[in-house]
């Protein structure tokens, strides 16, 4: 059985949908929203208590928008995590926690990379002392739904929307972008591995910031609104680094990224998000 803490969004519900509606439990919000409090440890390993040996606990619950305060950042991508670990250990089950790969890329993080770095040290140190937890780090999602609108596709996708320029920066930025459903496969491969500790859910075949955008607006036949060097380049970026792609995903496909991000950029504008 798998318990998807976090079901409503984009990963929950693409973890959700990957199983039958009898291996899975998404509790509803109001089951875990005060989890994240000092002496709730108790209340999640009562929940737990009952669930089938062997049980995973999957904690897909986050706060990505990086204007957001610290503190609500430290609640839900530290606080809570940590008591669902301590509690359902406790009840003899696996967590898995996710992240992003960004906590092993910048040297000045915002709050959001931050503190899911944090989570993904303690799920280290855990995994350290002999406990059945597992942090995944993640590359950039897109599918089943409409992008985040502080997203780079989300500001893509507004500015294809309203035929406006799109200003970005030069773009050697690298990022490996996935589809939803091609990390949900990864995650059940790593899962099946029985790996401990933290992975990067990489494939190893990144693209720049700008090959994507211009693949997507030639694509569309909009190349006059790109602006591609009209605002400065983050001092504090991946410009180098690649990924490997870890043993236990070797036989999962996933999607190539211009023609899979283009395919559902068009989808969104056509207003279909959720099926892409």
């Amino acid at each position: 059985m798998m318990y998807v803490i976090g079901g409503r969004g984009r990963l929950g519900r693409a973890i959700c949908a990957s199983r039958p509606a009898t291996e899975i439990v998404a509790p509803e919000r109001e089951v875990y929203e005060r989890w994240w409090q000092s002496d709730a440890v108790d209340s999640v390993a009562r929940y737990f208590d009952r669930a089938e040996p062997g049980s995973v606990v999957l904690v897909v619950s986050g706060v990505l928008d990086p204007a957001l305060p610290r503190a609500e950042h430290q609640r839900v991508n530290v606080e809570l995590p940590a008591r669902i670990i301590d509690g359902a250990c406790a009840a003899g089950l696996r967590v898995v926690t996710f992240g992003t790969v960004m906590e092993r890329l910048l040297e000045h993080p915002n709050a959001y990379i931050a503190t899911k770095a944090d989570l993904g040290r303690l799920a280290a140190e855990r995994a350290a002392a002999g406990d059945p937890v597992t942090h995944l780090q993640l590359h950039t999602l897109y599918g089943r739904g409409e992008p985040a609108p502080f997203m780079f596709l989300g500001q893509l996708c507004r500015a294809l929307r309203e035929k406006r320029p799109f200003e970005m920066s030069p773009g050697r930025q690298l990022r490996e972008y996935h589809h939803v459903n091609d990390d949900v496969a990864a995650m059940h491969a790593v899962l099946a591995a029985g790996a401990k500790g933290v992975t990067a859910l990489s494939h190893g075949a990144p693209c720049t910031l700008s090959d994507l955008a211009t693949h997507v607006f030639a694509s569309l036949d909009r190349l006059e609104l790109l602006r591609i060097g009209a605002r400065p380049e983050p001092p504090d970026d991946n410009y180098a680094t690649v990924l490997q792609r870890p043993r236990a995903l070797e036989h999962i496909h996933f999607q190539p990224a211009l023609e899979g991000v283009t395919a559902y950029v068009q989808s969104v504008l056509a207003g279909a998000a959720k099926q892409a």
